[in-house]
């Protein structure tokens, strides 16, 4: 009969038959890591492909859509039920904002991280109160969009520090009435004040009333300048 003699390296004895395997140990055992999956909602492709390059390198991270509009946005959320979605608020076919709602109107628990150009602290608090969970500027991502993704995950939030210094600036000033943004709106596309009035269907006089009250809330010197600095906070849209 042919013995099997096998090495013990350890102390040099040989040991006949076949080795047996050793105890396994509870460490031995990891859990499998269950990825953060992830809707990417931009009108450019080049963004939706710089974040799955980069997401790709996270193995607790795991893109499993993509949409380029608002509206799609909602539909491939109903459909894949994501943890994150990452939503950009410039968009055709329904704008970020109104998918965000949208989304939170049917899924309240629906974890929303908002990438944007814009920095002005009115667009950001309007996402804010529609929903998002976070607002992240596209110049920052690299830096800033791995640890916004774990946060907001779990139940954080997550706001880059330039949009949350432009709402704190601007935290204790008395903001601007719908009517007022109305009111501005129209002017910064050219309207007179008497044209503002016909289209708001309100006196002449009370324009005049409102423009005053803009000039004060933006410590604005004219129309231009109160029409620039709405736009750099994101209060009104052209």
């Amino acid at each position: 009969m042919r013995r099997d003699y096998r090495m013990d390296l350890g102390s040099g004895t040989r040991h006949s038959g076949a080795m047996q395997p050793g105890p396994i140990h509870s460490h031995d055992m990891q859990p499998a890591i269950t990825p953060i999956s992830i809707l990417v909602v931009d009108d450019h492709a080049l963004l939706r492909e710089g974040v799955r390059a980069m997401l790709a390198t996270q193995a607790d991270m795991r893109i499993v859509g993509e949409a380029d509009n608002g509206r799609r946005a909602v539909e491939e959320y109903a459909r894949l039920r994501p943890d994150i979605v990452l939503m950009d608020l410039q968009m055709a076919e329904m704008p970020g904002l109104d998918a965000i709602a949208a989304i939170r109107a049917i899924h309240p628990d629906a974890r929303i991280i908002v990438l944007t150009t814009y920095s002005g602290d009115g667009r950001a608090i309007k996402a804010l109160r529609a929903g998002a969970m976070g607002y992240l500027l596209k110049a920052s991502l690299r830096k800033q969009l791995l640890d916004a993704i774990r946060s907001v995950h779990l139940g954080g939030k997550h706001l880059d520090a330039t949009v949350a210094t432009a709402i704190a600036l601007h935290v204790l000033e008395d903001p601007l009435t719908e009517r007022e943004i109305a009111v501005l709106s129209l002017a910064a596309w050219g309207n007179s004040n008497k044209q503002v009035a016909a289209r708001l269907d309100i006196s002449e006089e009370t324009v005049k009333g409102h423009m005053k009250s803009i000039f004060s809330k933006l410590d604005a010197t004219d129309r231009t300048h109160a029409v620039t600095l709405a736009i750099k906070r994101g209060l009104i849209d052209l």
